[in-house]
């Protein structure tokens, strides 16, 4: 299943972000399908599997370039992906071998030189699971940390919403992007609300090309 609807998802290079984040959710789609498939333990497994993949490329350099570099030879790419599966197994004396559908995407995505979309196929994963359990995990993207009473502020409103009030748990994280120059992005389920100095800056930078 999971082979069958990855390869379906192969397109052209050079695509944009958008067109990248849909092709990553077509993996998290099978790959999340395939897991739940077989049972509700193979999902859990496959979550931890993926969340330990997750650390071990932000904080390891090598399997980092292994998944961004599309020019390594057969040899490298089966080297690679060994060390990705063990990256899976975790640490520990509860070691256990990695799950098919792990080892499945992970061959899927390297068949079609699609490896680094291993964040974004993670991170939609991710929320199947959430959807799939009823929880809501809401992100507030900030440029710094938030002082603790605004975040509680936010967090109070943003669990009266109606998503938060369907939901079985809600999750509030603050994430940090410098980028965002100040204000805040919040995320929960598909919807994204956009407060940032940047998009207003954005939005005024259009607005002065347009009068030229």
């Amino acid at each position: 299943m999971l082979l069958s609807s990855a390869r379906a998802a192969t397109v052209s290079v050079g695509l944009g972000r958008r067109a990248a984040s849909a092709l990553a959710l077509k993996y998290s789609n099978a790959v999340f399908n395939a897991a739940l498939s077989k049972s509700p333990q193979t999902l859990n497994k496959v979550q931890g599997e993926l969340a330990a993949l997750a650390t071990s490329i932000r904080e390891t350099p090598a399997l980092s370039t292994f998944i961004t570099n599309p020019t390594l030879s057969s040899k490298d790419r089966v080297a690679g992906l060994a060390a990705l599966y063990a990256a899976a197994e975790g640490t520990g004396a509860k070691k256990e071998p990695v799950s098919d559908v792990t080892k499945n995407l992970f061959v899927v995505l390297s068949e079609n030189g699609r490896l680094s979309e291993t964040q974004g196929v993670i991170e939609g994963f991710n929320e199947l699971v959430a959807a799939h359990r009823g929880e809501l995990t809401v992100t507030i993207t900030s440029a710094a940390p938030l002082p603790k009473d605004v975040q509680s502020r936010l967090e109070s409103a943003l669990k009266q919403s109606q998503a938060a009030q369907q939901a079985k748990s809600v999750k509030v994280a603050n994430k940090i992007n410098p980028s965002v120059l100040g204000g805040i992005v919040v995320d929960f389920g598909d919807k994204t609300l956009d407060l940032s100095v940047a998009s207003r800056v954005t939005r005024l930078n259009n607005l002065l090309q347009q009068s030229v």
